[in-house]
């Protein structure tokens, strides 16, 4: 029987193939080795490829494209209601394949090795941040067991930190000093890494001409651009402006029943990287908004004056992610006027 659709449960080397006909009867649900999926799936040229969006299968999406297959890649959430019986290799490709065959399903679409480059770019920033946040929290944690508290920031303790360990009528003691001087040395090095990466978000956003033309956006600049353009790409895998800002959490939970509408706060799915970047650059237009006349800081001071601050940053991070996909389904400019 002809194999119209192939569910693949990927793995580091033993992959788990499913194939289902028209029918989507089973045809054959096998393990096969991470060398020989390719020249497999060579023998199946007008097969439809379904996955699971996840490690590795970005990979695996832009190979079998190269090869003419349709790829569909599928987020593990919408899978996981399709797998029957026990859990194991065999009924998660079969599931897959009962996914991929739904037709509201969502897909997503493989990256691309430039947005590849993007995005690893900024998880590991995210990452170093987070180390050089919980090593600051440290460092002011030991401190103050020695009676020593610095103000708020980094910046103050970068600047107080040497002029601590150098004065000698605190209370730290020689072994405190050691530790502390390491510290301070290893809060240094994470902080040339960090830079480092920046300078490459930087470069990066001024040489992609999409991530270029985002920056014209009021309140987006380098990290938010090369974010939306890494995570988004060029915007077909939506259905629209509402979808993409859905996608990334900034839409109203739904709890409506028996004809009665109910809305709460946002849902926060999806990416929540840029999520923040965008309440962040939505927060640096309510800043300035009262000294500015563009479109959007006016319209912000109507939101901030029904609204409130705090509920007015989540709608113009919705309106920025909104003209964010326009821009980059449409190619188009950013009109502040």
């Amino acid at each position: 029987m002809k194999v119209t659709l192939i569910g693949i449960d990927l793995a580091k080397n033993i992959f788990q193939v499913c194939g289902v006909n028209q029918a989507g009867k089973s045809v054959f649900n096998r393990s096969i080795k991470r060398a020989q999926l390719l020249t497999f799936l060579r023998t199946y040229p007008y097969a439809t490829i379904a996955m699971e969006a996840c490690s590795g299968s970005n990979y695996w999406g832009r190979e079998l494209l190269s090869l003419g297959h349709d790829v569909k890649l599928i987020p593990p959430q919408h899978v996981k209601p399709f797998v029957k019986g026990n859990k194991n290799d065999r009924n998660d490709a079969f599931a897959i394949c009962e996914a991929a065959q739904r037709p509201n399903m969502i897909f997503v679409q493989p990256r691309t090795l430039p947005q590849v480059d993007i995005i690893i770019t900024h998880r590991i920033r995210e990452r170093r941040i987070r180390i050089r946040t919980a090593l600051t929290n440290q460092i002011r944690g030991l401190l103050s067991e020695y009676g020593i508290a610095l103000p708020k920031g980094r910046n103050p303790l970068n600047l107080l930190l040497p002029e601590l360990l150098e004065d000698a009528s605190n209370q730290l003691t020689t072994i405190a000093r050691q530790y502390m001087r390491e510290l301070m040395e290893e809060l240094r090095a994470i902080n040339v890494a960090i830079g480092s990466l920046e300078k490459d978000i930087k470069l990066q956003a001024r040489t992609h001409p999409d991530a270029k033309r985002l920056m014209g956006i009021r309140g987006v600049a380098e990290i938010i651009a090369t974010a939306a353009v890494s995570f988004a790409g060029d915007g077909s895998g939506y259905h629209g402006a509402r979808h993409f800002s859905a996608n990334l959490g900034l839409v109203p939970k739904e709890f409506s029943s028996g004809g009665k509408q109910k809305l709460g706060g946002i849902t926060k799915r999806g990416n929540s990287y840029l999520r923040r970047q965008l309440i962040q650059g939505a927060w640096s237009i309510i800043r300035y908004a009262s000294k500015s006349n563009d479109r959007i800081s006016v319209w912000a001071l109507k939101v901030i004056e029904r609204r409130g601050k705090q509920k007015a940053a989540v709608a113009i991070a919705n309106k920025l992610a909104r003209i964010i996909w326009a821009m980059l389904f449409h190619r188009s400019e950013y009109r502040p006027c």
